[in-house]
């Protein structure tokens, strides 16, 4: 048994259509074509067929294979099996898709690129979908091979490790934070920074500098921490006494830190010290006192995947929604700044 063989067997995963095409030396195609129509095969092609399926004990949806039809009325929408909840967009890619008479199915599939492609391909040569959308990236080297037998739309919003990137990314509205915020008489800033592995964060920390600098305003210092709350309360732990008046948190949960810790030392919010946050969290409006922060359309962002995959496959939809993705929500944690 191959290595590969070894690796399906003690996983437990079922072994996919691109895992039997490598082991063949063949393309998916051929594979699909070997459990169609084997007379159309070379015996040297089909022998090599036969033995990857054997070896690798795969065995393909017959139930599922003999409902093939050109025009199901469904359609996939594939999201990873990760930490991130992706409910939001995947109601906006639903609510367009019901609108242009589809039934949509929602498909997590786990594992990486490679692991992801080859489920996709799988899911294809089905036949049950009219198109598949997916939440996240697949194999560049596949996506000519996926044209050529179904319609797939990838969303570019994501990495692999469904990381924020393209128009998740953009940071712009920290700019228009802190414009107002300046507006209203604060000089004095100081950033806490999300993970830095992620577009996002990286794109939030280079617009609170570049606004900084471009407003001459002062900043305080940049606290390079992760997505949690003891990342905003060490922040907070870590500064003088002379504090600045206005902390930008790269989202919520770090903002919800800084409030607790800037309650801790004595610093009231929003009299001594103005907080915002990023996400627009279902608890935001709730805290004491309630965040202003940045909410993000992610509904419009599923919806717009959505309608470039019925565009591809002609189908009628209302088109891409072309509103701000993002919105600040000023509330109670920000006000002026504190009279000296």
């Amino acid at each position: 048994m191959s290595t590969e063989a070894s690796v399906a067997a003690v996983d437990g995963k079922r072994p996919t259509i691109l895992e039997v095409a490598r082991l063949a030396g063949v393309s998916h195609q051929t594979v699909s074509r070997y459990f169609r129509a084997q007379d159309g095969l070379k015996p040297e092609t089909k022998a090599r067929v036969e033995a990857a399926v054997r070896e690798l004990n795969y065995r393909p949806n017959l139930i599922a294979r003999s409902m093939r039809t050109r025009k199901s009325g469904r359609l996939a929408v594939v999201v990873p099996t990760l930490a991130y909840n992706p409910a939001r967009m995947l109601a906006g890619a639903s609510a367009v898709a019901r609108d242009a008479g589809y039934v949509v199915d929602v498909l997590s599939i786990e594992g990486g690129v490679e692991s992801r492609t080859g489920r996709l391909l799988d899911i294809i040569d089905l036949g049950q979908f009219e198109g598949v959308l997916s939440f996240a990236p697949i194999l560049p080297s596949a996506a000519k091979e996926i044209a050529r037998g179904a319609t797939i739309a990838v969303s570019a919003d994501f990495d692999d490790a469904m990381r924020g990137i393209g128009e998740l990314a953009d940071g712009s509205a920290v700019g228009e934070l802190i414009e107002r915020l300046a507006a209203q008489g604060h000089r004095r800033f100081f950033h806490v920074a999300g993970d830095q592995q992620f577009a996002s964060a990286r794109g939030r920390k280079q617009v609170y500098l570049d606004t900084i600098e471009r407003l001459g305003l002062e900043s305080t210092g940049v606290h390079d921490g992760d997505w949690s709350g003891e990342s905003g309360m060490a922040a907070v732990a870590g500064m003088s006494e002379d504090h600045p008046t206005a902390i930008i948190a790269a989202n919520d949960l770090v903002a919800t830190g800084v409030l607790k810790a800037a309650h801790e030392r004595g610093w009231r919010v929003p009299d001594d010290l103005s907080v915002t946050g990023w996400d627009d969290g279902p608890s935001s409006r709730f805290l004491i006192p309630s965040l202003t922060t940045v909410d993000i359309n992610l509904e419009q962002v599923g919806g717009n995947a959505m309608a470039r995959l019925l565009g591809e496959l002609g189908a009628p939809s209302a088109g891409l929604a072309q509103e701000p993705l993002t919105r600040i929500v000023w509330r109670d944690s920000t006000a002026a700044a504190p009279s000296d």
